[in-house]
């Protein structure tokens, strides 16, 4: 039997790179998967019509996470599309706009703040009412970044809306714990994308060479972890955050 046969999962930011990774690798594992996606529309029924034509079950639903009303929408319809049940959450939409702190402003920060951090919480909310209502829980996975313990230059707002993340999901672990309800992070670091080599040769460069296993990430590895997380072999695994990076965060800085 694979892992995650008879979930359904929601999967916010399906159309990206790492939340196509995700989705597929959830459909691979037996869940029905629901792909959110706000603007990335096209992207996301691409994703759908490959799980369908390996004989998965996909819905791809549209919402602006920036808004509690929209998050609140998109978890009941994806948890009305999967028969009344939604047994895992991966929150994986968010924002990494380089700006440097110096002319920032309030504006700016929000933005970032809104939809990494703000929509991790109406979302996980909105599932955890839910899940608590049906028989076995369920799990959530925010994705946060090695960046939420190791900041780099102008992301200062990506950093500090990552660590709030793991925060939180530490702190939904434990209020959410008696409801039946796990709720962990991953925390990838830099995962491969087409054109990334030839926009960041430099950083491509110093990832690989920092890396215990010489490459850098990708989606799957991302999807692989999240798996983990939502199925039973995690059963006592909550409020941890599972760091992806290959091997970069134990890498000595002396």
């Amino acid at each position: 039997m694979s892992l995650l046969e008879g979930q359904v999962a929601l999967v916010t930011g399906a159309g990206g790179g790492i939340g196509r990774g995700i989705a597929l690798r959830f459909a691979e594992e037996g869940a029905a998967v629901a792909l959110h996606c706000r603007t990335s529309e096209e992207a996301a029924r691409a994703v759908a019509d490959r799980v369908r034509a390996a004989g998965g079950a996909a819905v791809v639903l549209r919402a602006d996470l920036t808004d509690e009303d929209a998050c609140r929408r998109l978890v009941r319809e994806a948890a009305e599309w999967g028969g009344g049940r939604l047994t895992a959450l991966v929150n994986n939409a968010g924002v990494q706009p380089v700006q440097e702190l110096a002319g920032m402003t309030v504006a700016d920060w929000r933005a970032v703040v809104d939809t990494n951090l703000s929509s991790v919480f109406a979302c996980t909310q909105a599932a955890a009412e839910l899940m608590r209502e049906q028989d076995g829980g369920g799990t959530i996975t925010h994705i946060a970044s090695v960046e939420a313990r190791t900041p780099a230059p102008a992301h200062a707002h990506y950093c500090a809306s990552k660590a709030a993340v793991v925060m939180h999901a530490r702190s939904a672990a434990q209020e959410y714990g008696p409801w039946g309800v796990r709720v962990n992070t991953v925390s990838p670091g830099l995962i491969d994308r087409e054109g990334l080599a030839e926009a960041w040769p430099e950083g491509v460069r110093r990832w690989r060479q920092a890396s215990a296993v010489g490459r850098l990430g990708r989606a799957q590895d991302v999807g692989d972890a999240c798996v983990f997380l939502a199925s039973r072999l995690a059963s006592w695994i909550t409020g941890h955050d599972l760091v992806v990076d290959g091997g970069v965060s134990a890498r000595p800085t002396w």
